[in-house]
């Protein structure tokens, strides 16, 4: 697909509904990825070209980068989690890949360069663009869709990855042998006694 017809597409796919994912393939992407990364073998994508795989790569960790609380969406699995999701479901794959060429165009007009070539600096002038849909130009509408949507796409494969769960802090799923009602401090905190 060249930039031209991917930014056609763009603009004719509602990208709303091409986003809508189900809860049960977001699990079944998730478990999928999992089991890749714990095998330990390089990853070789099935919907993504070689180019549109470097680009996942780089924007998932811009919007999900590595911190001192944990790891970042490459190290969680996202790609390779978005790869299987745009397996299962084929409608993800035109305004996901469309939205990558997107990404490509206008860093192309910007910079003369695509956005895996652009300076941090020149990535993160686009991204100011897009992201924040109510400071965005009309021009950018397309990219303010297609960013927003990838944005929820990586968040659900980084918080259903075993390290997105760690991230959270999440304690449920143990057992509790004997319980004790809410502690004291917690339940002044929300003004309540039982």
């Amino acid at each position: 697909m060249d930039r031209r017809e991917a930014v056609r597409l763009l603009a004719v796919t509602p990208l709303a509904a091409a986003f809508a994912f189900t809860p049960d393939s977001v699990r079944e992407a998730s478990a999928r990825a999992r089991e890749t990364l714990a095998r330990g073998l390089p990853y070789e994508p099935k919907q993504f070209t070689p180019h549109e795989w470097e680009t996942v790569r780089v924007l998932v960790d811009l919007i999900l980068p590595r911190d001192e609380r944990s790891g970042s969406a490459t190290e969680a699995g996202v790609p390779e989690f978005m790869d299987f999701m745009l397996g299962d479901d084929p409608d993800l794959q035109t305004p996901v890949r469309g939205g990558l060429a997107w990404l490509d165009h206008e860093c192309d007009e910007r910079y003369g360069k695509t956005f895996v070539a652009c300076t941090a600096g020149e990535r993160g002038a686009v991204l100011d663009d897009i992201a924040w849909p109510r400071k965005a130009k009309p021009a950018h509408a397309a990219g303010v869709a297609f960013f927003n949507r990838f944005r929820d796409l990586t968040a659900s494969g980084f918080f259903s990855s075993k390290l997105g769960v760690q991230d959270l802090r999440y304690i449920g799923n143990t057992v509790v042998s004997e319980w004790k009602g809410c502690p004291p401090e917690a339940l002044a905190k929300l003004g309540v006694t039982y």
